[in-house]
């Protein structure tokens, strides 16, 4: 384990600060993103249940007062399953425009040793280089893995909210 920590902790370094804030951004993201998994997959059970038994617990269901009822109902059940959805897209965006910034600020480096040296370190511009592609492609790698995972939970929040829809009857 701790050698697993040290690779880590190297590669964070190779990639400066811009990587530690990409890895906090991730954290953010996967957390919210199994918080909501967790909730579509165990805890949207209940809470579904608990609509259709109100939703069947009406004596009139085909008014229009009970078709308003019934959208009010479908539209905050609606609002519990996509709770957190629009942070997630916003991490999920963000991810690769923290890469660019880590890009901007390894050339930063790249043109201050440049400056400094009159352009004949190249080992030195190699480690400015690295630390301009290391975010970039960790920002890539985060934002594609939580276009992935938004999709997946996209689709099972959309599909609970039509099941939803088609469980409130309004035929007896």
């Amino acid at each position: 384990m701790g050698g697993l920590t040290e690779i880590l902790l190297a590669f964070m370094e190779k990639g400066g600060e811009v990587l530690w804030l990409i890895a906090a951004l991730l954290l953010v993201m996967w957390t919210l993103i199994f918080e909501r998994v967790w909730y579509l997959k165990f805890a949207w059970k209940n809470d579904a249940a608990g609509v259709i038994a109100k939703w069947e617990d009406r004596p009139e269901r085909k008014s229009w007062e009970a078709s308003q009822i019934r959208s009010m109902m479908i539209s905050q059940a609606s609002m519990q399953i996509n709770q957190f959805m629009p942070m997630i897209k916003t991490l999920v965006a963000l991810c690769p425009l923290l890469g660019l910034l880590g890009t901007v600020w390894g050339m930063i480096e790249v043109f201050n040793i440049m400056a400094v040296t009159g352009g004949g370190d190249a080992k030195s511009m190699a480690g400015g280089v690295q630390r301009a592609t290391i975010p970039t492609m960790a920002g890539m790698v985060a934002a594609l893995s939580g276009v992935f995972a938004n999709t997946y939970v996209t689709r099972i929040a959309r599909r609970e909210s039509e099941l939803l829809r088609d469980s409130l009857t309004t035929d007896h």
